[in-house]
């Protein structure tokens, strides 16, 4: 965060300098540091200063800086921002945070760490207020931490990077305080205006699966103003399997004690983390990690974050990037030349205004920390080199360490803290709910009516028809919370008249079919270019394109590649080889099939992950090369692939793949990850012989019954055949059947609640918040039948997350206590509960308007409310009711 409110440090360093003792610290530092706690000079028996005299030095600091940024606030408010700033300062004296860490941690980090030890402080404050005061403590932790490591050489010494750049941010501030915000050169504010109007245009485009427009030469894409869908996101607490046990468990609770503390299985307590729209979760953080899984939305989600920048049009939450310069840079076009130093940024993503960035701009953006650096798939760089990349980006933010980033990654290809020492928060999106879904699909045919014509009743009987379709059968319910594939069920829904395939290789057989063989002609596109292939050969030259990158261990074909590949194969496809030279054939396949994009240079890539991993997997089998396949198992990024293989494979093929996957050779979690990819894949198996089948079970039966919750959690991912192997839920003792109840509620099968029907009446109060929390993975009204109008309601709090949730819950009759956790207006909440019920309301997803709380004086019996910490302030909550954060 560019620190807005700017003090030089000849008016700043007098008033900061009196926080600290006289006297230079005179003890040897330890190795993480000396305790600020200990050099401050308002504590201990003989302290100097005292509360009043700390409460003046905030006053004067606050005046000066509204002063700085030219900004009035009413005499009540100026006075309650240095009441609070007076109390955020008195905390450094409480913490146990070292000089060491102070520095390493920077000035905005450290800024934070402080407001969090005043948990709610800031609530007193207006927004303009709470802003101002969040910006002039920034400044503050910057001219405090120069003041340390002047008063302590050995600072510099043993950190000399940070502390260099926190010198440089003193000076910056200097030379600004004294002469306003500083312009950018004449030279450097026209090339921005253009760099910036260019990512608008750019980025503001989305590919809309089946959607066909009018002019056939039209790009499949549509504007993403007109179709961008916020998606739900939440933070992570702790690790995915293998991580920390109660961390990772505390994250997700929905249980609260008589304490109003969230339960944790390992018996202690942890707020349970809140969800709410990732731009919105976005807020505060000035570095993310966010993890989705393939189509989840993380790219789309890059892109409005970039248009919206460069636009000015953000949202308040995000109002701290406001005047930033997004730079966004896809892993998959660096990955093998590593990450690119700030000079080569636009020409490593083969920006076409690379050529006219006056010579050293994108440092002088990041130095005065103007820039929003956008790092789009991670996990798209190979594995070997993954580690390297990530050191890259490491320097780059600790030399240019006041740039917020948000770097993007599928979960299996990076740990969860990898990014921690860096101050990344990490941040998952979630599934899209029922809401979502249906919010989704009528986006969807919104943008389609472009294609119908007039006459829109057959595309309003297909939604409707899909509507009703998809909470009735579980494969499209499962595959229609991921945003790709859904925007795929609705082409496919159209475009077979509303007979839908329901698995996923039916889904993306069906779209091959869709796009490769009858797009063209339905769109009466018959002259387009003088090559006429059916879906066969251009399949099949796709599928080698695919296979190169995966050999390759690459995202990305550059032009003469992919035209020596398809040379390569022409002989041995007549029906391709008669009608063109490599060049006319691949711009075929480029114009005509939609999932190949070219970029300025005429590198080429698929348009999307699943697809190449999809053509890649079918190649690999029909060439019989599954030596490859096994050799790269155990590596996450190769997960999907392996499952399609197996789905492709004939039944001796399938055996071959998954008799080696239980293979020995392995070692550790290597072994056990191919093990456990070997059950997955029995869900995507037609045909297996008995013994193969018996083998995958017997091998893997012991690993289903995880001794930590962490490793419960990530067994959710083998599927359903889990469901077989675990043990009996009747017979466990109440730890194990937490663990059970973790790993179950996350297995996307029907059968699932017929097994957590089994653990309904037990008394644990952690067994019953993950049976809650578990609701809005299952189908609704039969959830709720089985599991939740069973469970004990002492101390627990049921969560709602749609509409109809909230509806189902009112008919049996409304709860105590009740979790909010997704997107509802609050006419929608006063009608939806019980009123006279309603004793305990917990907020943990951002309400937008309704964090403005008078509407809670419709439920008359309320006396708690409970609002996560890291969602905005709530405000004119009814007396009488206790504020939890």
């Amino acid at each position: 965060m560019e620190p807005v409110v700017r003090l030089a440090s000849s008016v700043a360093d007098p008033l900061i300098g009196r926080l600290l003792s006289p006297e230079p610290p005179r003890t040897e530092p330890s190795g993480s540091g000396r305790l600020i706690a200990g050099l401050v000079s308002f504590r201990g028996g003989d302290a100097a200063v005292g509360w009043e005299e700390l409460l003046e030095v905030a006053r004067e600091l606050v005046t000066l800086g509204l002063a700085a940024a030219g900004q009035r606030l009413p005499a009540e408010e100026e006075a309650g921002v240095a009441a609070v700033l007076a109390r955020t300062l008195w905390v450094i004296g409480e913490l146990d945070t070292t000089d060491a860490q102070a520095v390493r941690l920077g000035p905005q980090d450290y800024a934070r760490r402080l407001r969090s030890a005043v948990p709610g402080a800031d609530r007193e404050l207006t927004s303009e207020a709470a802003w101002f005061h969040d910006s002039l403590l920034v400044t503050i932790c910057l001219h405090l931490l120069h003041l340390l490591i002047v008063r302590s050489p050995d600072l510099a010494e043993r950190m000399p990077e940070r502390s260099h750049r926190i010198g440089q941010l003193v000076d910056l501030n200097d030379v600004e305080a004294l002469r306003g915000r500083s312009e950018p050169a004449v030279q450097d504010a026209e090339f921005e205006e253009r760099y910036l109007r260019h990512v608008a245009e750019q980025y503001n485009r989305l590919t809309i699966y089946g959607i066909d427009l009018p002019n056939p030469n039209t790009p499949d894409n549509w504007s993403l103003d007109a179709s961008y869908l916020s998606l739900a996101a939440e933070f992570s607490s702790g690790g995915e399997a293998g991580g920390d046990e109660a961390s990772a468990e505390g994250g997700e609770s929905a249980g609260g004690g008589d304490d109003d503390t969230a339960v944790t299985g390992s018996g202690g307590t942890a707020p349970a983390e809140p969800v709410m729209t990732a731009d919105r979760a976005l807020a505060g953080h000035e570095r993310v990690l966010l993890r989705g899984v393939a189509g989840s939305g993380k790219t789309t989600l890059i892109q409005w974050l970039a248009v919206s920048t460069a636009r000015g049009e953000l949202p308040a939450e995000l109002r701290t990037l406001h005047g930033r310069i997004p730079f966004v840079l896809p892993v998959r076009r660096f990955a093998r030349d590593g990450f690119p130093p700030p000079d080569d940024f636009l020409a490593a993503v083969r920006h076409p205004l690379a050529d006219e960035a006056p010579e050293g701009w994108v440092v002088r953006v990041l130095a005065s920390e103007r820039a929003l650096i956008l790092v789009d798939g991670i996990d798209e760089a190979p594995e070997q080199q993954r580690v390297d990349v990530r050191d890259q980006l490491r320097r780059l933010l600790r030399i240019y360490s006041g740039n917020p980033c948000l770097v993007t990654s599928r979960p299996p290809a990076v740990d969860a803290d990898w990014l921690a020492e860096e101050g990344f928060a990490e941040l998952t999106l979630a599934p899209m709910n029922r809401d979502q879904v249906s919010a989704f699909i009528t986006a969807w045919h919104t943008a389609a009516r472009t294609d119908e014509g007039k006459d829109h009743s057959r595309l309003d009987d297909y939604k409707d028809l899909l509507l009703r379709s998809i909470p009735l059968y579980r494969e499209l319910r499962v595959l229609a919370t991921n945003p790709l594939m859904c925007g795929l069920i609705c082409a496919l829904n159209r475009d077979r008249s509303g007979s839908l395939p329901k698995g996923r290789r039916e889904l993306y057989e069906a779209a091959m079919e869709m796009l490769l063989q009858r797009r063209d002609p339905e769109r009466r596109v018959l002259y387009a270019d003088t090559i006429d292939l059916q879906r066969a050969p251009r399949e099949r030259l796709l599928r080698k394109l695919a296979y190169r990158m995966l050999v390759d261990e690459a995202a990305v074909l550059d032009h003469a590649t992919a035209l020596g590949e398809i040379e390569r194969h022409l002989a041995a496809i007549p029906a391709v080889a008669r009608q063109g030279s490599p060049e006319e054939i691949f711009d075929h396949l480029l114009l005509r099939t939609g999932l190949l994009r070219e970029q300025a240079d005429r590198s080429v890539e698929f348009v999307h992950r699943t697809v190449q991993d999809y053509l890649a997997a079918k190649e690999a089998v029909e060439r019989g090369n599954f030596t490859l396949l096994l050799e790269h198992a155990h590596e996450a990024e190769w997960e999907e692939v392996i499952r399609m293989a197996v789905a492709h494979a004939r039944p001796d093929e399938c055996a071959t793949l998954l008799q080696g996957l239980l293979a020995p050779g392995r070692t550790g979690m290597k072994r056990n990850r191919r093990r456990l990819l070997a059950a997955a894949c029995l869900e995507h198996v037609t045909e297996l012989d008995p013994d193969t089948h018996a083998r995958v079970r017997r091998e893997t039966r012991n690993m289903v019954r995880p001794a930590t919750v962490a490793a419960a959690r990530g067994l959710g991912w083998v599927g359903p055949i889990v469901l077989e192997m675990l043990p009996d839920p009747t017979a466990v003792p109440e730890d194990e059947a937490y663990r059970l109840a973790v790993t179950v509620t996350r297995i996307d099968d029907d059968a699932a609640v017929d097994y957590l029907a089994q653990l309904r009446d037990r008394k644990s109060l952690a067994l019953r918040a993950e049976l809650a929390r578990g609701w809005g993975n299952f189908e609704t009204e039969r959830y709720a039948a089985e599991v939740i109008q069973h469970l004990d309601p002492e101390g627990l709090y049921f969560p709602v997350g749609d509409r109809v949730e909230l509806s189902v819950l009112r008919k049996l009759g409304g709860r105590e206590r009740v979790q909010i956790v997704g997107a509802f207006t609050p006419d929608e909440l006063v009608e939806g509960l019980v009123a006279d019920r309603l004793t305990h309301l917990w907020i943990a997803y951002d309400l937008g308007e309704g964090m403005e709380m008078e509407w809670l004086s419709e439920f008359p019996s309320l006396t708690t409310l409970r609002v996560n910490p890291r969602l905005p302030r709530v405000s004119g909550v009814p007396h009488g009711v206790r504020i939890i954060a």
